[in-house]
């Protein structure tokens, strides 16, 4: 398979307003509309709405009977895993600012109470086809495939026997039942558990007693295998096995009803790093805090007991709006031991990560490799241990390199970068590491390696005061035969190995002064008090992206204007900035043809006449989470791929441009511009994972038909596997 011809636009999309637009050349000038026309009636969409419309298209990969078997069960989870993100920070900080009377609107015009009650709307229909698509359509396909989730009536006399003694020996020991009565205060439940709420009474007595047992689903499969005799897969659930055996943990008393439920609380903390004498101390306190936050939401599974039901939501002093019915299962994530099957046929290809042409050699001298050529690695197509994780270990073992500074966002628990930095520190190197405490979910992690390094000998630094430091770069300072030389890694991803096998990401690593100049400045910034504004090559946040981005956008208005070639393309996870928005309308307005590629959720409005007909979103959902950002302006470039490219960390946010320390870099050298030129020509020409943003905010999945090109029916993912393979080859 080829790619696609580098040097012809991407075909439109077969929509009214992409074929309304003239195409970018002069003519097209002479027909642009003038700019500054009148608002339209709404002018951006919903933060809020627009993720749940993401979280949507997610959902689509575990509905699609094109996505194996087991991957679409993983799908569930993944949805599910999503939205219990999202009700703890967005719904949660929401519901912080209802209850402290905060009216301010939202960009879209909608108060916190507003998009609480929209937010409810949209939630609802989802999990009725998440409900519908495993129920209905993924449970008969498992059994197709002899892989049964069981019910406890559905088990053999002899599973049943099997599954009790499981419960004896591995789960009744674990097991705490908790009342609730004057003697026992109401028992305090953590965050995303899963508990059988139980209603017994004493066998003399009416009075009706609650009590609460945890599902002890963190140490024990969610799903429990049993022996088959029909060679296959069969499971009962954790929840199902405890629900079975309840009169072991209530002896005599009379069970009255049981009721599986699962909370969620607020993580959407407000913190004062101002008045902190120790940002540790504060982020550490604030994970302490975390766990006790209020409730958000409560789940539960069908035909509830509204005794319980009534209960539960006044000890947990949640509304009516807070509660919601699931159709089928409580909780997918549970659902991982069936999704984690080892049935290939019914699974992705496995894919292992190439190692770069350049890297191949694995004896041969980084350093002089880069001394001779700047590299782009496209993870998880080319290895990232092959290339960063490379990179890094090298530089903590080369006798010759003096220092070693790194960003540290999120990594993994297993992660090769902090032995790598401690031994470099521990053979007398200076090692300088920012380690993020604010990286949301992984503060824990965080804190623990912070300690580490600092323990170690490093230089542990966490930041700019009221930033989060999102930037992933690294400076390797290196004594060579002929100089003091500068190694750098700019990369769009984590230093995580684990995502960078799932996560599309880019990284570059280079020598070259003008850009290792750069990030010897940005170190400045974030280890001291640097007020630096003037970067050679570097676009950093919050000190002059935005400025340099928004500059990007009206030069390409000011080509169109003089009827040169303009065209903008930017691939990012999310799109939100207001500034940024309402500069690419403007550039729509003027003629400018605009392509966005943005994963999540989009608060621009599309193909608007007159307004942003000339704008173009698309989002791509697949195998891998497309995670990395691209940023191109042709700047009248006769060849688009001569136009200038950009990659780095930032999302063309608020939070990114401006609360954020981000940085940017531009690709110069021609094969690597021409590389990231292909990766934007499939993203725009698939027709299997793209969705196209319609202008009242839904998404209309592209379908291939008879004259789609056979490659662009494969997706970009398949597509870039393929290319590859024969990079390899």
């Amino acid at each position: 398979m080829t790619a696609p011809d580098m040097a012809t636009k991407p075909k439109r999309r077969k929509s009214k307003a992409a074929s309304a637009a003239p195409k970018n050349t002069a003519e097209g000038n002479r027909h642009a509309k003038s700019p500054n026309p009148a608002p339209p009636e709404r002018e951006f969409f919903n933060r809020e709405l627009s993720w749940l419309e993401f979280n949507r298209r997610v959902l689509h990969e575990a509905v699609d009977s094109r996505t194996p078997l087991l991957e679409r069960v993983k799908f569930l989870s993944i949805f599910t895993s999503n939205l219990d993100e999202f009700f703890m920070k967005r719904v949660g900080g929401l519901k912080r600012q209802v209850a402290e009377g905060v009216v301010t609107r939202s960009a879209d015009g909608l108060t916190p109470a507003q998009q609480l009650a929209a937010i409810r709307q949209a939630v609802k229909p989802m999990l009725g086809e998440q409900a519908r698509a495993y129920r209905d359509d993924i449970l008969p396909a498992l059994a197709e495939q002899n892989i049964f989730p069981r019910c406890w009536d559905e088990l053999t006399k002899a599973q049943k026997a099997q599954a009790q003694e499981y419960f004896r020996a591995r789960v009744f020991p674990i097991l705490t039942p908790l009342a609730v009565d004057p003697g026992h205060p109401f028992p305090f439940m953590s965050n995303l558990s899963t508990s059988l709420g139980v209603l017994l009474r004493h066998p003399r007595r009416e009075e009706k007693l609650f009590a609460r047992v945890k599902v002890p689903d963190e140490v024990l499969p969610p799903w429990i295998e049993l022996t088959s005799t029909r060679n296959a897969h069969e499971f009962i659930s954790l929840i199902d096995l405890i629900q079975h055996n309840l009169d072991d943990l209530f002896p005599d008393m009379v069970l009255l009803d049981v009721m599986p439920f699962r909370i969620t609380r607020n993580a959407d903390i407000e913190r004062d790093e101002e008045d902190a004498d120790d940002l540790l101390e504060l982020i550490e306190q604030e994970v302490r805090q975390r766990r006790f936050e209020k409730a958000v939401r409560l789940e539960h599974a069908p035909k509830p007991n509204k005794w319980m039901l009534r209960f539960l939501v006044r000890e947990l002093g949640l509304a009516e709006d807070d509660v919601y019915e699931m159709p089928a299962e409580l909780d997918y994530t549970a659902l991982r031991p069936i999704g984690d099957l080892n049935v290939p046929s019914l699974r992705y290809e496995p894919w292992l990560p190439a190692v770069p042409p350049a890297l191949a050699d694995e004896d041969s001298d980084l350093f002089s490799i880069l001394r001779t050529q700047d590299l782009l690695v496209h993870h998880p197509y080319e290895s990232f241990a092959a290339s960063v994780e490379r990179f890094i270990a090298a530089a903590a073992v080369d006798p010759n390199v003096l220092a070693i500074k790194m960003t540290l966002y999120r990594t993994g628990a297993d992660s090769i970068f902090i032995p790598a930095l401690i031994r470099a520190a521990e053979a007398g190197k200076q090692v300088v590491c920012m380690v993020e405490l604010k990286a949301r979910f992984d503060e824990e992690r965080n804190i623990l390696w912070a300690q580490a390094l600092e323990k170690a000998g490093v230089h542990v630094v966490y930041g700019i005061v009221g930033l989060k430091t999102h930037t992933k770069t690294t400076l390797v300072v290196r004594k060579d035969a002929d100089a003091l030389r500068c190694y750098a890694h700019i990369g769009t991803g984590n230093y995580h190995s684990v995502t960078a096998k799932l996560y599309t990401d880019l990284s570059l690593l280079t020598c070259k002064p003008a850009f290792t100049d750069d990030i010897v400045e940005l170190f400045h910034y974030i280890t001291g008090r640097s007020l630096k504004r003037e970067y050679r090559k570097l676009l950093v946040a919050p000190v002059n992206m935005k400025e340099r981005f928004l500059g990007m956008i009206e030069r390409e208005i000011a080509h169109q204007a003089a009827g040169g070639l303009a065209h903008i393309v930017a691939k990012m996870n999310s799109l939100e900035d207001v500034d940024i928005c309402r500069a690419l309308y403007r550039a729509s307005q003027a003629g400018v043809e605009i392509d966005l590629i943005v994963r999540g959720f989009c608060c621009l409005v599309p193909g608007l006449p007159g307004w942003s007909d000339r704008i173009r979103v698309t989002s791509v959902i697949g195998r891998f989470l497309e995670h990395s950002r691209i940023f191109y302006f042709r700047n009248g470039a006769k060849d688009p791929a001569d136009g200038e490219f950009y990659i780095g960390s930032a999302d063309w946010m608020y939070r990114n441009l401006q609360a954020r320390v981000e940085a940017v870099t531009p690709i110069e050298p021609a094969p690597l511009r021409a590389r990231c030129w292909q990766i934007l020509r499939l993203l725009l020409t698939d027709h299997r994972q793209a969705w196209d943003l319609q202008p009242d905010g839904t998404y209309i999945q592209r379908t291939p038909d008879k004259d789609t090109p056979t490659h662009e029916a494969l997706g970009t993912h398949q597509q870039l596997m393929n290319l590859t393979r024969t990079r390899e080859t």
